[in-house]
């Protein structure tokens, strides 16, 4: 089958969603109104809460959300076979993951920007909030010591990405300026930038940079690490308009021109999917297909880390509440096309069946290799860009995206520490708060060796957990639709389905756990089931409340009180 009628079907189903079911949400369900002030209004403080011109913060938001997981997830799902990737991406895509991304911004918009585990403690309970503030720690934890491992290896496997991936972020700098210092014209400002980008590309595949044995003392996987993670916590402090809202928006046009090109070298050239549609075949020891596809594809289906940057950085920024239909479903529908790219560059880079066969060996084979090195086979087939370049074109974007979700992920793990200074009564400010998220970041990446293998130490759990947090966010959405007397429907069926399959995973693994004698996992996973399934009971609790307690009108979300019922 030709991967032009995956790429078409799949453009097409994302845009009837964004066209038809997201109009949907927004006018019917979440009812959005342009008169109701932001966060952003109401507690501009030139730093966390700026109101922000809606492509721009679609920019951040996108990017954030992004990273490489889009692209991981679906190009090692494909060992399964392409059709039940394509069909989780783009149905998870319409129905699960932008109701979820634009319900998670909405809540957080009409709640002075509070985070999701915050807001569980006024519509599930004090019990639930803390459980909630545990899970999302976790993910924080995994999310930043991981890909900080992952732009590692990358920039040594790629040295061509090493003057790019830096050099953005003096581009985005400038780029602040002139949106906000320079008031210049957004047009104008991404011409600019996008060109200045995409010089650094040229450059960087001219001049690689490869580290010697020793750079300052440490090797080069040491040395990027701690440099990156030095670098994301000067920018987790810095004001968002400074350098996250800009190299945001830069990396977002740069990823939609990635897929033009992409995309644009799918339609001249028309590469056979060499792959199967359903993988009779695989190595042994690869899991079944239920549940594990839904927790190896998250983001680019449904994600809870989504709810994160949305509730966490995303609604503290939004300028007006009608914006949260193009920033929040609209990130999701950019995520979407990422993994539709992800899923046709892995299996239809290839020529024959036996190369692909030969790279998906063994289960969570493939990955960002596979994208680079297939995605770089059709540019070059399609459009005739030269294979080296391709990999470079491709390998900056994953190392950009990559990038922008760990410095993200730090600010967001830092609100999550002074949200549990909160609840404890202890007041943490942000440099305490980032030099916290940074020691327990780096303890965990360097626990295992000078490398960094300790980062992916509870990798494995990534799955399961983001899935699970997704589900327990729905789960607040669907309290605060039920207590406004709206139609739940829409976020309860992703949630039950969401929360079965990734239950389900969860209780696979810890099989697997015990199997391996990994007894740290296995009792991080015990903790996260316990905390998930706790929550999920006291959510159901809430929404039997939420039935009974007289409706809750649009004005009370100015004025009640953040704190749990039980202190009301």
């Amino acid at each position: 089958m030709s991967s032009l009628w995956l790429l078409i079907i799949g453009l097409a189903m994302l845009a009837t969603g964004y066209l038809l079911y997201s109009k949907f949400l927004a006018d019917r369900i979440y009812q959005l109104d342009a008169a109701h002030p932001t966060p952003a209004h109401e507690m501009n403080d030139g730093v966390d809460f700026v109101p922000t011109n809606k492509f721009v913060l679609w920019g951040h938001h996108f990017t954030s959300v992004a990273g490489a997981a889009p692209i991981v997830g679906p190009a090692v799902a494909v060992i399964w076979g392409w059709l039940p990737a394509f069909l989780w991406v783009t149905l998870g895509t319409v129905f699960f993951a932008g109701m979820h991304d634009l319900g998670a911004l909405w809540a957080s918009a009409r709640n002075r920007g509070r985070s999701m585990g915050m807001l569980s403690g006024r519509y599930i309970g004090a019990r639930g909030r803390n459980l909630f503030l545990v899970v999302i720690f976790l993910l924080l934890l995994m999310v930043v010591a991981a890909f900080a491992v992952v732009i590692k290896d990358l920039l040594i496997a790629t040295p061509t990405a090493v003057i790019p991936t830096w050099g953005a972020i003096a581009v985005a700098a400038v780029v602040g300026q002139m949106i906000y210092r320079w008031r210049m014209n957004l047009l104008l400002t991404t011409v600019i930038g996008v060109t200045a980008l995409y010089s650094l590309i040229l450059l960087g595949d001219a001049y690689p940079i490869e580290l010697g044995e020793s750079t300052l003392g440490m090797s080069p996987a040491t040395f990027w690490i701690v440099t990156l993670f030095v670098y994301a916590g000067i920018a987790s402090l810095l004001p968002v308009w400074v350098l996250l809202q800009p190299r945001d928006y830069i990396n977002g046009v740069q990823l939609f021109i990635g897929l033009a090109l992409l995309y644009g070298a799918t339609l001249v050239s028309a590469p056979d999917l060499v792959a199967p549609a359903f993988n009779d075949n695989v190595p042994a020891g690869t899991p079944s297909l239920v549940p594990l596809l839904f927790v190896t594809i998250a983001c680019g289906a449904i994600s809870g880390f989504h709810g994160m940057v949305s509730s966490g950085t995303s609604s503290k920024q939004l300028d007006k509440e009608t914006d949260a239909r193009f920033v929040g479903y609209f990130g999701a529908i950019g995520e979407g096309l990422l993994a539709l790219g992800a899923i046709i560059a892995a299996t239809a880079g290839y020529r024959t069946l036996a190369d692909w066969e030969a790279v998906y060996t063994e289960f969570n084979a493939g990955g960002v290799t596979a994208f680079v090195d297939g995605g770089g086979a059709i540019l070059n087939a399609g459009l005739g860009i030269p294979v080296g370049l391709s990999g470079t074109i491709l390998a900056t974007m994953a190392v950009l995206f990559a990038a922008t979700t760990m410095d993200t992920g730090v600010r967001l793990q830092r609100f999550v520490v002074q949200e549990i200074g909160e609840v404890m009564g202890v007041r943490i400010d942000k440099y305490a708060g980032t030099a916290i998220v940074l020691a327990v970041a780096m303890g965990l990446t360097f626990s295992a060796g000078a490398g960094g293998e300790g980062g992916m130490r509870i990798w494995p759990l990534f799955g399961t957990t983001n899935q699970l947090l997704a589900s327990l966010t729905l789960s607040i959405v669907a309290v605060i639709l039920i207590r406004k007397r709206r139609n739940p429907l829409p976020a309860l069926v992703p949630l039950v389905f969401v929360f079965v399959m990734s239950f389900y995973a969860a209780i696979v693994q810890l099989g697997t756990l015990r199997d391996n004698g990994d007894w740290l996992l296995l009792g991080i996973d015990a903790v996260i089931i316990v905390a998930a399934v706790w929550v999920a009971l006291e959510a159901g609790l809430a929404m039997r409340r939420a039935r009974q307690e007289p409706a809750e009108t649009d004005d009370a979300d100015r004025h009640v009180a953040l704190e749990e019922p039980a202190q009301r």
